[in-house]
């Protein structure tokens, strides 16, 4: 794995093996992050889909949280999907009583917003930064991104005008799932930060 950095899988709940096995596949070294010893090791994180507020209280209840954030504000490249982006949001319209964020992203996004598992649905977005092949993307009760600030960029929405993906530096946030339609753009993305950072 000479000349590859390691990239973190937030493995606290949601669908962390798709993320590995994806980003194992373009030649990564992979860690599963539990721990703040863990966060430490790598040099970018993705935050898988599953729930924001599940997500919220294990990252509290295992010292991740506080660390996630440091790394954010210190450049970590961070990839997030679905629950991810809610995670990375600085604001989110629906949260429960005493939700947290890790934030980063300057968005304001809506949890569920495609409504229940069975109202699932795929589609082919054009998003130019990743060249003129279409993303096919799965949306599971994803996310979606109401508003965005002047620090984020729009990468992309879907025909009604409703964003589903959105930039800030070196963060990206999804509201739909590429590692299920085995798009893999987004994390050749986050490695290709990661390398940087870490200067490898």
């Amino acid at each position: 794995m000479a000349g590859k950095p390691k990239v973190g899988v937030l493995a606290l709940q949601g669908d962390v093996r798709e993320h590995a096995a994806l980003l194992a596949d373009l030649g990564a070294e992979v860690v599963a992050v539990r721990r703040p010893e863990e966060l430490a090791s790598v040099s970018g994180l993705v935050i898988p889909g599953g729930e924001s507020t599940v997500i919220d209280k294990l990252s509290r209840a295992f010292g991740l949280a506080q660390p996630i954030r440091d790394a954010i504000r210190g450049g970590m490249p961070v990839l997030g999907t679905c629950a991810g982006l809610i995670m990375l949001a600085d604001s989110v319209l629906d949260a429960i009583d005493g939700q947290q964020t890790f934030g980063g992203l300057d968005v304001v996004v809506r949890r569920n917003a495609f409504g229940r598992q069975t109202e699932s649905f795929e589609a082919e977005l054009h998003i130019a930064a990743l060249g003129d092949e279409p993303v096919r993307a799965a949306f599971i009760r994803g996310p979606v991104v109401e508003s965005v600030g002047p620090s984020a960029t729009t990468l992309a929405a879907l025909d009604d005008g409703r964003v589903v993906a959105v930039e800030q530096g070196n963060l990206i946030g999804l509201s739909f799932h590429p590692e299920i339609s085995g798009e893999a753009r987004f994390h050749r993305r986050l490695l290709a930060a990661a390398a940087r950072t870490a200067g490898v």
